[in-house]
Order: structure tokens, then C-alpha cells, then sequence
């Protein structure tokens, strides 16, 4: 059953529609892995939106912010939204310290995809814009950046959404 899908693209790309869709192509009761942390009001609503979207569609939805190797996921198929806001909870009870941040990312991640699951993961592809224009910022693109390429290594398959389509990157018959 192990197979890791990475699904990336830019804000409002249509990452998340297409990886709850082949979700639940995969299975009836899928799990939601939200990684948000409850920030501030707009999160709330943010929140609240795709908690809609999911109702009454078999969905289970476990919030971990950090810890996701942590999840009992063997024989699951399991949907993790998203990489850049697991990042921000990683980097931001760093300090700010991209190195630290960046080993803690992907010995997390690396633990994680031990476990025997169906796997898709939604992330962002932040540094595709304008430069940032302070350091923590930049590091944080940095530490995006990285860790995306690291997860895309480890994938079967890797899909970049632009304008609500799923472009194949890596597919399991051409690695």
C-alpha cells in the first residue's frame, strides 16, 4: 500500500480539490491531516471552509501541527494540508533558525514515510514569486524550497497545480 503522492503549486492553484479528489478515489474514508495552527480569526474561517467542503463526505480529520510521523496511518489513505503550514509551526517554534528548522522537517518527514500508507501531500511553491525582503522570509522560501525537494525525492508521483490543473512532474513509470 506505500505510495507517496506530492501535489505542489501556488496559492489558490487548486492543490487541495485535486488531492481531496484522488483521496477519495482511493477510498471511502480517507483521513485529513490538518497541520493549521489557529493563528487568528482569518484562520478560523480558513478552517471552517474546508472542514465544509469535507462534511458528510467520509473524511476523518486529525489536526497535528507537527508531529506527523506520531500518526497511527499504516493501511490508511491519508491527506496531509499542508507542508507550508507544518513548516511555519516548525520555523516559527525555532526562532526563526532555518538550519535547525530544516533538519527537524525532514527527520520528521523521514520517520513519516516509514509508515505503510497511501500518502498525499499538498504544499507550496512559495519562491516562484517576488524576493522577500527580510531574512526571516527569505529563509523560510529557503526552508520551503528544500524541504519540498526533499519530499519529491521520496515520492512516487509529483503533480503541479497551475490554474486548477494537475500537471504530471513524476509519474511511478518515470522516475
Amino acid at each position: 500500500m506505500h505510495r507517496i503522492t506530492f501535489i505542489t503549486g501556488g496559492a489558490r492553484s487548486g492543490k487541495s480539490t485535486f488531492a481531496e479528489k484522488l483521496a477519495l478515489e482511493r477510498s471511502s474514508s480517507p483521513l485529513y491531516i490538518a497541520t493549521a495552527r489557529r493563528w487568528d480569526a482569518d484562520f478560523e474561517k480558513r478552517i471552517a471552509r474546508h472542514q465544509a467542503i469535507r462534511a458528510g463526505k467520509g473524511w476523518t480529520t486529525v489536526e497535528e501541527e507537527k508531529n506527523l510521523s506520531g500518526l497511527d496511518l499504516d493501511g490508511h489513505t491519508a491527506l496531509i494540508d499542508c507542508v507550508t503550514l507544518w513548516l511555519t509551526n516548525i520555523f516559527t517554534d525555532n526562532s526563526f533558525d532555518l538550519d535547525r528548522s530544516l533538519k527537524e522537517a525532514t527527520d520528521e518527514w523521514d520517520r513519516l514515510i516509514r509508515k505503510d500508507c497511501d500518502l498525499i501531500v499538498v504544499s507550496n511553491e512559495i519562491g516562484m514569486g517576488v524576493h522577500a525582503v527580510d531574512e526571516a522570509t527569505r529563509h523560510f522560501t529557503d526552508l520551503q524550497g528544500f524541504v519540498n525537494q526533499h519530499i519529491a525525492r521520496t515520492a512516487d508521483e509529483v503533480f503541479l497545480c497551475v490554474s486548477g490543473i494537475p500537471v504530471p512532474i513524476k509519474t511511478q513509470d518515470h522516475t
